[in-house]
């Protein structure tokens, strides 16, 4: 039985190009590992990050990657925190956003969906990058288990919306009717179909 991998594979940061090459290349390889081999997978990546700084935010977000990515979010919840109070925002703003996608995510999933809505709440007026989506989806998923699927729904239509082929602007306003009141004009009203 494989592992189930639930986020892309974690890159390294601006360290040198041949680590980077070498983290890359060991979370490419992520999937030819079969269950029973997590603990060999996470000792690839713990040696990788063993030759940063003991402080380095980029070696603590890559260890709580590889715990996470081998289904123990538990483990990655502390070292995700850690990456991020050590700076990793400062260092890599895209691999920042990252560890708080992944950090709600696991929070989520041991318990704590009210921390990961606090700490991704903020993301959703952060400056727009590829990682849009997944603020959005992650944070559905976390309104979701606190009860307010209404508002995780709006989320992921909202989010869905600029994808579709057709219908865009009904979308966007479905998304919006979820969550607003209901004196709202409309989601046809002067815009159509389309």
């Amino acid at each position: 039985m494989r592992v189930t991998f639930r986020w892309h594979p974690c890159e390294s940061g601006a360290v040198d190009q041949d680590w980077e090459d070498r983290v890359n290349a060991a979370w490419t390889a992520f999937d030819a590992y079969a269950e029973d081999d997590a603990a060999e997978f996470r000792a690839v990546i713990d040696a990788l990050a063993g030759e940063l700084p003991a402080d380095s935010p980029l070696a603590l977000f890559e260890r709580a990657c590889a715990w996470d990515s081998t289904g123990h979010s538990d483990r990655a919840v502390p070292l995700y925190r850690e990456a991020l109070e050590r700076g990793l925002g400062e260092a890599s703003a895209y691999k920042g956003r990252r560890a708080k996608i992944q950090l709600s995510s696991s929070l989520r999933n041991t318990g704590h969906p009210e921390e990961g809505v606090k700490l991704l709440s903020p993301e959703l007026v952060a400056p727009s990058d590829e990682l849009d989506d997944a603020v959005r989806a992650t944070l559905a998923l976390c309104l979701s288990s606190m009860g307010r699927d209404r508002e995780g729904l709006s989320l992921v239509l909202g989010a869905l919306a600029p994808h579709l082929p057709r219908y865009q602007r009904s979308m966007a306003n479905y998304a919006r009717l979820l969550v607003e009141p209901e004196d709202w004009p409309s989601p046809r009203a002067g815009n159509g179909p389309r």
